[in-house]
Order: structure tokens, then sequence, then C-alpha cells
């Protein structure tokens, strides 16, 4: 089984009508992702893309069984999205809005707590299942199906992860692009058990960066598995001054323990196989499948 995306997903778009959703509407789309429709307020009973266009995540829910949303929405309506994406029963929400106000996400993700789902974002660049469902940003090109999943902070590390492992000779089960917001609804610990849990996936990439304590809890939890799958990890922002954001609002060096240094030694004892760079990921991981 697939980790929150498969072929049998029911995907709608939240702001489909707008520049970036068709756009990314119509690759998901060629991709061979099941879009059945989209969200724009004051836009129902349309047809984009030759999907049916609805007012609300609830009429979309009702019409066609949704049940993954993105959301593609501005920043100020974004945690509204979520929320409403909650209510109306959808189980996967992967919100890709970069810039929502923290205090926003506070009550998104308080608000979504009452419900049985999956926010995955934002500021993301989605999830894969490639061959299956690509529901995201992401180029799907760069990706072959395989047994090596991939959890990242960064959207452009992920697809660059990605051809890593596929240079050498693997392929991908799913890749779950977690965001680089201080706040978001699947941190680096919960994507990763979502991996380890999954019979398709035998080994696990796992990238962070500078900033916030995600990738030392994630590297606690694989040493508490028994490190029962190998995990090649890196760190992004190695060379990051200290009190500056970094891209990302979440890559910021506040203390010792946030800097790239700390994390990698973090997770070298926790028994992940650190990389000090990306371009070696691929490598380590077959030299780690094969000992």
């Amino acid at each position: 089984m697939a980790v929150l995306v498969n072929k049998n997903s029911k995907v709608i778009v939240q702001g489909i009508t707008g520049s970036e959703g068709t756009f990314h509407a119509e690759q998901m789309i060629e991709y061979g992702t099941n879009v059945v429709g989209g969200v724009t307020p004051g836009k129902g009973g349309r047809t984009h893309l030759d999907r049916p266009v609805f007012n609300s995540v609830a009429q979309a829910v009702a019409e066609t069984a949704a049940d993954v949303s993105i959301i593609f929405v501005p920043p100020a309506f974004a945690a509204d999205a979520i929320m409403e994406a909650a209510a109306a029963g959808i189980k996967v929400i992967i919100c890709i809005t970069e810039g929502i106000p923290v205090q926003d996400m506070v009550k998104a993700k308080a608000f979504i707590k009452e419900y049985d789902c999956t926010l995955v974002g934002p500021n993301c660049p989605g999830v894969i299942t490639p061959g299956e469902a690509k529901v995201g940003i992401m180029p799907g090109f760069v990706f072959t199906s395989g047994r090596i999943g991939i959890v990242s902070k960064s959207g452009t590390l992920t697809y660059e992860a990605a051809d890593q492992i596929v240079k050498a000779g693997l392929g991908i089960s799913t890749a779950i692009g977690i965001g680089g917001d201080p706040i978001i609804g699947t941190p680096t610990k919960e994507a990763v058990e979502f991996l380890m849990n999954d019979s398709e996936t035998d080994a696990i990439v796992m990238i962070g960066e500078i900033g916030g304590n995600y990738e030392a809890l994630a590297s606690e939890y694989i040493k508490s598995t028994g490190n029962k799958k190998p995990v090649v990890g890196f760190i992004a922002g190695q060379t990051a001054p200290k009190g500056r954001t970094m891209g990302h609002a979440g890559a910021i060096v506040g203390g010792e323990e946030d800097t790239a240094e700390a994390k990698m030694r973090i997770m070298a004892s926790c028994g992940i196989h650190v990389v000090e760079s990306p371009a070696d990921i691929g490598t380590t991981m077959l030299k780690v499948l094969n000992s």
C-alpha cells in the first residue's frame, strides 16, 4: 500500500482556476493522477481542464467522493482552505502555499486535530508515489518507481535525492516533501514513521536543514525502532550564519542544537548514515543496502 497517495486517490485542487492551480493541475493530470475536480468559490458549476469546479470542498466531496486535496490558495486564505478541507472529510490535505502567517497555521493545526486527516505542508512540494500519483509541484520525470522512501524539508533537495537514487540504479516508493515553515502538518518524525511502516519501502532518505528539532526527534524515533530500515541523512545549511533565516522560515539557528553540525552528530549517534553532500546520497544508499 502506497503512503498517503496512490492510483486510487481521488484528488481535488483548491484554487484550480488560478494560474498556479491550473499549471500544476494540468501537470498532475498529465502524470496520470486521478484529479476529479477543483474548488474556487464563486466559480462553481463551470468546468476547468475538463474537470468540474465547485464552490466548496463539501460540495466537491459530495459529488466526487474526493479523499485528497491539494491547495493552491493565496497565503491570506490558505489556513481557511486547510480547515475547510478537514471539515469536509478530506483524508490527506497537501498545502503548497508559501508565506502563511504563523498565527494562522497555529489555528489551522489545532482545528484539524479534531478530524481524521493528515496535513502535509504548507510551503512544500507535495507527495509523489511514482507511477501512481503525483500530488504536488515536483517534476515527475525525475522519479522512478522503487523501494526507497524520501522525507525532505527542501523541495529542490527532494528532486536531487530522487535523481541520485535513480542514478544509483534504485527507485522511489514515496517521496514526502514536508515543507520548511516553523509550523507544518507532518513533521519529519511522522513522515519517517509512515515510511518505516510501509511494506513497499526498504530504506529511507531523510533530508533536513538548520533550525528546529524535527530531525533530532526523527533520529530518536529511528533508533527506537532498532534501525529496522537503513536511513541515509543529509542536513542543509552547514555554512549558515547564526540568527539569520535561510530560505525557509523555519531555517534559523537559534541555539547550539539548531546547527547543521549538531544535527548531523545526533543523527550519526542514532545509527543514521550521514552524508556531507547531497551528491553522495545515491552512492551511500547503494553501499548501505549492499553491506
